[in-house]
């Protein structure tokens, strides 16, 4: 009895003895470790899928964009590398005939620059975008002005005349001026003078400088109104109406409503608008050409046309590249305070 009575507690005595030397308790805690470390294993592992899904998602814009700059690449950049090598040479038949490339250096550039006609034209081409897009952009914000006042009705009926007449082509368009302002059987003379202006019978539009761009110029002004008047009244439509109802409490009339509340609101669609009318009035090449390929005796031959005139009309090519890039930088040079006040409205809206 006294052996099993001593054995007892001596058992009882090795039983915290054996836990706090590493014991059950000590194999815990080890686990504990052993499922944090999983855990951080695990974290680990999906901080960096998470790492590479955000890479994945900041490429994927680029990636989308991919096949427009290729696109562009290849049907913008290398024609205009293209157009930039020939103007470094000496291009005409006999070359072309005999498929020599004589390279001229700068000899083009300095042909070109040095002649008077090319900044009489440059001058004229100046001019003549100055005065239509000013004409655009008067009409066209009128027009679209209008379309916010009127009906349901009768802004549709005005949208399907500005859309028939923004989507018709430039050749067919042309064709319809041409017959509009013909000399002999033109309805313009015609209803002129059935109005008492019988000297306007058979008078030739395409006679004269003057009249040749006015022609040129509704021509430009009737195909270009509908984008400007059917964009602004689509910026109309974002302005609030309660900045109307606020201006009308103040006592504000129409004028100063249109100063204080439309304007600001439509200032930066005016600014894209301008920039963008006169990239295509200056480069408008089918409305001048097809009116009267330039005439009378070249009188009205802008940039594009005097570059094709003198590259495949005199078959001077590397001259009418030359001109092409010319054109380009004059263009860029034109458009280059236009484009800071596009960049500074962009940032003051960040």
């Amino acid at each position: 009895m006294s052996v099993r009575t001593h054995d007892t507690p001596q058992a009882e005595r090795g039983t915290p003895s054996a836990t706090s030397n590493g014991g059950p308790q000590s194999s815990r805690p080890q686990s504990s470790g052993a499922r944090v470390r999983g855990k951080g294993d695990a974290d680990g592992r999906g901080g960096r899928r998470g790492g590479s899904d955000g890479g994945g998602t900041r490429a994927l814009p680029y990636l989308l964009l991919l096949p427009a700059l290729a696109a562009t690449a290849v049907l913008l950049g290398w024609p205009l590398l293209m157009n930039g090598l020939l103007s470094f040479q000496n291009l005409n038949m006999t070359q072309l005939i005999q498929h020599v490339t004589e390279w001229a250096g700068w000899d083009n550039y300095r042909t070109t620059l040095g002649s008077s006609d090319f900044w009489r034209v440059t001058l004229r081409s100046v001019l003549f975008t100055a005065a239509n897009v000013v004409m655009i952009m008067v009409f066209g914000t009128l027009t679209g002005l209008l379309l916010a006042r009127l009906g349901p009705r009768m802004r549709l009926l005005l949208c399907a005349g500005l859309v028939l007449a923004w989507a018709m082509p430039v050749i067919a368009a042309t064709t319809v001026y041409q017959w509009l302002f013909a000399q002999r059987f033109g309805v313009v003379n015609w209803v002129l003078d059935a109005l008492g202006w019988h000297s306007m019978a058979g008078f030739n539009w395409t006679g004269g400088q003057l009249s040749t761009f006015f022609v040129i110029s509704l021509l430009l002004v009737w195909t270009s109104v509908p984008f400007v008047a059917i964009n602004l009244y689509a910026a109309t439509t974002t302005i609030p109406g309660e900045l109307y109802e606020a201006a009308a409490l103040d006592g504000a009339g129409a004028a100063q409503s249109f100063a204080t509340v439309t304007l600001p609101f439509l200032k930066p669609f005016l600014l894209v608008t301008t920039f963008l009318e006169v990239i295509w009035i200056f480069k408008a090449f089918p409305h001048v050409f097809a009116v009267n390929e330039g005439g009378p005796d070249r009188l009205t031959e802008t940039l594009p046309v005097y570059a094709f005139v003198e590259g495949v009309g005199n078959q001077h090519y590397g001259t009418g590249a030359a001109v092409s890039v010319l054109t380009i930088v004059i263009l860029l040079a034109l458009m280059s305070y236009y484009l800071r006040a596009v960049m500074r409205q962009e940032e003051g809206e960040k």
